[in-house]
């Protein structure tokens, strides 16, 4: 059993950052919680996106398929972290496979009911929108710098 509460999760999830303590239990609403097993496959490159995935407990490996059709590691995520953020706004199929490098314990916030959220509670859901524009410019600018450096490094 867990002793935090998802609501105590959320608040450590920097997409809900901006949240306040009474609005967080709008978006708990909306949350579906699971497991996932060690080596399990969460979604794999090319299948519909149609949620993103916060990791409550345990790892994540994010992995792409070079040119070359080898796996390619570009991140591991941890407690906190989240994947499939695109996908709720461009709802296009995932750029990346990712499987559970450990068993891990997921919640998911589907693109439906995010569409719920910016509907029927447009302040949280602005406040919501801005923490994920937030947080996927933080992950452009770190893909930024790790291509400078790879393309510094391979010329």
């Amino acid at each position: 059993m867990m002793k935090d509460t998802i609501t105590d999760l959320l608040i450590k999830i920097p997409m809900f950052a901006g949240l306040d303590a009474d609005e967080l239990p709008i978006i708990e609403k909306h949350i579906k919680l699971f497991e996932i097993e060690q080596g399990e496959t969460l979604f794999t490159e090319g299948d519909r996106g149609e949620y993103v995935c916060f990791v409550v407990d345990g790892r994540l490996e994010v992995t792409k398929k070079t040119i070359t059709g080898e796996n390619f590691v570009l991140n591991t995520l941890a407690r906190g972290q989240s994947v499939g953020e695109m996908s709720i706004i461009d709802k296009r199929p995932r750029s990346a496979t990712v499987r559970a490098k450990t068993k891990a314990t997921l919640f998911t916030l589907e693109g439906n009911d995010f569409e719920v959220i910016m509907k029927e509670y447009s302040v949280i859901g602005m406040k919501v929108l801005k923490g994920l524009a937030l947080l996927l410019s933080k992950k452009l600018r770190q893909t930024s710098s790790r291509l400078v450096s790879y393309m510094a490094t391979a010329g």
